[in-house]
């Protein structure tokens, strides 16, 4: 186990740990490395796959039945808090893996809900501010909205144009806010807000990458639910497991002292260094 370092030592530790510049083709080895993790620890990543599967099927399912745009909103918040839990036992599982250790489930569920716990959720309070004033700024967008039954083209068209907009920025703040800082959590003891900025300085050094990994996760996604849910079994964890493997590749945390316990506690094994 590594000793906790003293406070004068924390207090020197950058505001934000550099980020390496990545190839285009950088997602596609994510994947492979995803896939691999998923070979290994099967068993594992399918709990996760299967919980995180059935809670978009019942949320679809729920949005369908009621029909209600706020009913949705509120799915949606909930999974801003679901999502990193789920997620962090997925890092975890892809870390065991990396120390040559046995794929532990309770190991996996440990860090999810009780190790890392209060970064997580200091985390998922940054991105529920955000979706908060996402919603609300979705709601205004609505006075763009042609008053006029006999409205023309162009001006459904600036509706729908100044929505995507803020969508879109929106959706770039919350991924470049997501894509590293949970990963970091897991990896290194750090806080939220540190590991936010890294996330977001990282994005926008290697915006045409991060562009790709967002296109594949969310075409992944979307695959999994038009198909019919079953499919988002594996592809979820896979994802999971490649953007652990993407945030190694691309952020460099070694200023940051480990965990005091835990499977991050450890270095990796020589053989995936």
């Amino acid at each position: 186990m590594s000793n906790p370092q003293p406070t004068d030592a924390l207090d020197e530790l950058p505001f934000a740990a550099p980020c390496k510049t990545l190839q285009l083709s950088a997602p596609l080895q994510w994947l492979g490395a995803g896939w691999r993790d998923f070979r290994i620890g099967w068993r594992a990543s399918l709990v996760y796959g299967m919980a995180m599967a059935i809670l978009i099927a019942l949320s679809c399912a729920a949005a369908w039945q009621f029909g209600s745009y706020t009913f949705v909103f509120a799915m949606l918040g909930g999974f801003v808090f679901v999502a990193p839990l789920s997620c962090t036992g997925l890092y975890a599982i892809s870390a065991q893996i990396e120390r040559n250790e046995p794929v532990s489930l309770r190991r996996a569920l440990r860090a999810g809900f009780r190790r890392y716990l209060g970064n997580e959720m200091v985390f998922a309070l940054m991105l529920l501010v955000l979706f908060l004033v996402w919603a609300r700024a979705g709601a205004l967008v609505h006075v763009f909205f042609p008053a006029n039954s006999d409205a023309g083209l162009s001006e459904f068209v600036v509706f729908l144009g100044i929505g995507t907009a803020v969508g879109a920025v929106f959706a770039a703040l919350t991924f470049s806010a997501s894509a590293f800082a949970l990963p970091m959590i897991v990896h290194r003891r750090v806080d939220a807000v540190t590991a936010v900025v890294t996330s977001v300085n990282a994005v926008l050094r290697n915006k045409r990458v991060m562009a790709v990994w967002l296109l594949v996760a969310v075409l992944g996604t979307a695959l999994g639910i038009v198909t019919g849910f079953v499919p988002l079994v594996v592809i979820l964890p896979v994802i999971g497991h490649a953007a652990w493997h993407g945030y190694l590749e691309t952020i460099d945390a070694s200023a940051f002292p480990r965990h005091s316990a835990g499977v991050t506690a450890q270095p990796r094994s020589a053989k995936t260094q």
